[in-house]
């Protein structure tokens, strides 16, 4: 995932100049695929040789530093962003990303997964949270609440949560109805499914916390997960087939789709 953020930046930074690639790859002595893979987020090149072609591009210091810095951060197993907003699940980087996957999967132990989560709910998080005296609530739940653009019939999203993101009473009885209503009228979608974890079940394969898989089409999967101030994609091949086998696990503890929604209306009622 970094290495194709850096490729998209270095594809602007030769966009700017106006030349080719072809012709970027004449002057500096390369093959034609090697800027091609570097744009596609391949790699390829070595820290100096992405010197020499910001040095051509004419790119400013502050944003040479940064590409430098993707370049190395490329070569990591992870990538963790600190943003500057203080909303970690609101990162340009995460955003880009869910308009790119073809397929999302998320599990969420404690509250109702943030593309599903209404106005309502989102405002009463706020609220409760540490950085309730220093984000304003109305651009966070404008960034929250525009992310949930990425539902669409072409995709496939699959949300685990488990039983007490139901129960646990956010912003009061009228807000969690409200909440629930939202629930049951996103999983009419046929391109949406909710799986509940019940509390009868007992320990699960989720416990370590909550995170989003997001597959696609022509890309490695990628897995995103956040704390209270920082997020951190993981693409490793290891750590990717340990979240794949956790839902695979959860697909197995969870209630079928059908159940599930009988769940939430039984908590409704």
């Amino acid at each position: 995932m970094v290495g194709r953020s850096f490729g998209d930046a270095v594809r602007d930074v030769i966009q700017a100049t106006g030349m080719s690639q072809r012709r970027i790859a004449e002057m500096l002595d390369w093959e034609q695929a090697k800027v091609s893979d570097l744009v596609n987020g391949k790699g390829g090149v070595t820290e100096v040789e992405l010197a020499m072609l910001l040095g051509l591009c004419r790119v400013l210091p502050d944003e040479a530093r940064h590409l430098l810095a993707l370049h190395r951060e490329s070569r990591e197993k992870g990538y963790l962003v600190f943003p500057e907003d203080g909303i970690p699940d609101q990162v340009r980087s995460l955003i880009d990303q869910e308009r790119l996957a073809n397929k999302i999967t998320m599990w969420s132990m404690n509250l109702i997964p943030g593309p599903l989560q209404i106005p309502e709910y989102i405002s009463a998080l706020i609220e409760r949270s540490v950085r309730a005296k220093t984000v304003k609530a109305e651009e966070v739940i404008a960034a929250k609440t525009a992310r949930q653009g990425i539902f669409h019939y072409s995709r496939d999203f699959i949300f685990y949560l488990h039983e007490q993101a139901l129960r646990l009473p956010v912003g009061g009885p009228e807000v969690m109805r409200n909440q629930l209503l939202h629930l049951l009228c996103m999983g009419n979608r046929n391109y949406v499914t909710m799986r509940v974890v019940p509390t009868a079940f007992g320990a699960h394969a989720g416990l370590s916390g909550s995170f989003r898989l997001l597959n696609y089409d022509k890309f490695e999967p990628v897995v995103f997960t956040e704390t209270e101030n920082s997020s951190l994609f993981v693409e490793d091949k290891a750590s990717l087939t340990t979240y794949v086998d956790v839902l695979r696990l959860l697909d197995g503890q969870a209630l079928c789709a059908g159940q599930s929604r009988e769940l939430i209306t039984s908590i409704l009622a």
